[in-house]
């Protein structure tokens, strides 16, 4: 018989928060993470006794013991995350049945097109799509949602078809429930300032939750576009669009912090509640305790692989039992045609797609070089499109870091524009978030192949000029792809040197899914998590007997 619970709860969740602020002034404690392996009894109100037991042996006082707990992990697996001193964690790591005590630490959590370049065409349903029946019934577990912004998000979520808005879970003695089961949220061990302006539900801030679900199982919503400004105009949909989703929110503030103390206790949650897919686009982990015993209770667990690369052994959640993924390209490009003023015509890419910021004029050029202080010290680049272009250095620091310190030095000196030069030139949202608001002439990304010919023709005149035309979406055949993202972090893992991590790849930059009340391009293993979560879940849906590793393995093939 399966010892999963049916269906998740929706309109009376057992949420596990702790209120923990006045433990969080006490400078001489800090969060610990106590884990204990197998639970070893089967109530878990037995489990959370024996949690109270052990920190009672070391404070002295229960109701100090009581007053120390965060979280209760006692579903899935048996541990505890409890403010303590040093000492106070030294002594319980001694304590028989205790496989490790590590203090709290955060993490960062790492469409129209990407489907189809998949091979899983909606219309044409293939083979997979259409013997999993889009995914129908398989649960999902992910982290936030921004289900109520708006009604476009909304769209995105809940297929159109009546008859799939409201279905059984399991079976049709079980209660029907919408397309989102289940909702639980976290912040035992977030810090005050990182809930300033956050929403106290599950419900998502930062957009990033929403994009990922949306991905997965999110129904068919017609003429989308990158901001509804037309670039990669489409049908959007999900992987498995009759998947179920389970929200649990551990992730907060502006960055998406994620403490390892709520992920683990959503982690315990989900297992208990039944999903069979988690899909953890979450980065910089080298183990959670917690997936082990998700995985032996046969829930497939997906993670992201992490946006450290180029660098080698930078990949991240690289244990065996779960599914590792890396970020790819699609087949869609983003040309942006610069007309210099010998008539050269030079390609790049962009996301200059507002129309009042483009005419049919030229702009001054000047070549800024590395644009750095020195380098810009000796020119003059107010009013002016500036070229950056560092290939000596880009060894030294990662794209997005050197990027934002040109960014800042050319919005200080009021450059009007900015054709900037990396080793590739495909990731372009948060490029195009920073250029919208502060250079009106927009900016470009190349290569620093071209990059050298806008530089040499630069230097060839006294009035070097540039036009920069209105961006287009391009598709199919002509774009190279697929191609390891730049970003996206590669193997082999420092933790486990001896297993090929990252597993697969999957689609992870320029990803058009919904955020608010809009859909938008992210980019990210993030993105290319959810890919794969999608995937699984079919594979679950047409295998329900099949376990992870067998599900794994289909992936691979």
């Amino acid at each position: 018989m399966d010892s999963r619970s049916p269906f998740l709860p929706t309109l009376h969740l057992i949420l596990v928060l702790v209120v923990v602020l006045p433990i969080f002034a006490d400078a001489s404690s800090r969060l610990y993470i106590v884990y204990m392996g197998e639970k070893k009894h089967d109530d878990p109100s037995v489990v959370t006794a024996s949690h109270h037991d052990a920190l009672t042996s070391v404070f002295g006082s229960k109701d100090e013991a009581m007053k120390s707990i965060v979280y209760s992990y006692k579903h899935g697996f048996s541990g505890f995350a409890a403010m303590l001193t040093e000492s106070q964690a030294e002594e319980l790591a001694k304590l028989p049945g205790v496989v490790s005590v590590k203090p709290n630490t955060y993490h960062k959590a790492h469409t129209t097109r990407s489907w189809d370049f998949l091979g899983l065409n909606y219309y044409e349903q293939s083979n997979l799509l259409k013997k999993a029946n889009y995914g129908e019934d398989v649960i999902v577990g992910g982290y936030g949602l921004h289900h109520e912004a708006s009604k476009i998000t909304a769209m995105a979520l809940c297929p159109h078809d009546g008859r799939e808005s409201a279905r059984p879970v399991r079976s049709s003695t079980q209660r029907v429930a919408r397309k989102i089961i289940g909702a639980r949220w976290y912040s035992g061990d977030i810090p005050d300032e990182l809930l300033k302006g956050e929403y106290k539900s599950p419900r998502d801030l930062s957009g990033h939750g929403t994009h990922a679900a949306s991905t997965i199982l999110g129904g068919q919503v017609y003429n989308v576009s990158h901001r509804q400004s037309g670039l990669a105009a489409g049908m959007a949909r999900g992987g498995a669009p009759r998947a179920r989703l389970a929200v649990y929110k551990a992730c907060w503030g502006p960055k998406i912090d994620c403490g390892d103390a709520s992920v683990l206790a959503a982690i315990d949650d989900a297992i208990n509640d039944g999903v069979d897919v988690l899909s953890l686009s979450l980065g910089g982990y080298g183990e959670v305790p917690g997936t082990l015993h998700a995985v032996a209770r046969g829930i497939t667990v997906v993670f992201a692989g992490g946006n450290e690369g180029p660098v080698p052994q930078s990949v991240s959640n690289a244990v065996p039992w779960v599914i590792t993924v890396a970020a790819s390209t699609i087949d869609r490009s983003f040309p942006t045609v610069m007309s210099l003023g010998n008539k050269e015509k030079l390609v790049g890419q962009s996301l200059n797609y507002n129309a009042t910021m483009n005419n049919s004029n030229f702009h001054m050029l000047v070549d800024g070089q590395r644009c750095d202080e020195d380098s810009l010290a000796s020119v003059n680049i107010t009013g002016k499109i500036v070229l950056c272009s560092a290939p000596l250095e880009a060894a030294n620091s990662s794209p997005n870091s050197a990027f934002a310190a040109t960014f800042v030095a050319v919005v200080k000196r009021r450059a009007k524009g900015l054709i900037y030069a990396q080793y590739s030139a495909n990731v372009l949202d948060g490029f195009e978030d920073f250029c919208h608001l502060y250079l009106p002439a927009s900016c470009v990304l190349v290569d620093y192949e071209i990059a050298s010919r806008i530089a040499s023709y630069a230097k060839s005149t006294r009035k070097s000029v540039v036009k920069i035309s209105r961006v287009v979406s391009v598709v199919g055949n002509g774009v190279l792809a697929p191609r390891i993202a730049m970003f996206s972090s590669r193997g082999p893992s420092n933790e486990f040197p001896a297993i090929l991590k990252p597993d697969i790849s999957a689609p992870g930059v320029s990803i058009l899914a919904a955020v608010g009340d809009s859909y938008k391009f992210m980019s990210g293993t993030s993105m290319a998590c959810p890919h794969v979560s999608a995937v699984a879940a079919l594979l679950k849906s047409v295998h329900p007997d099949w376990s992870p590793a067998m599900i794994k393995s289909a992936i691979h093939r």
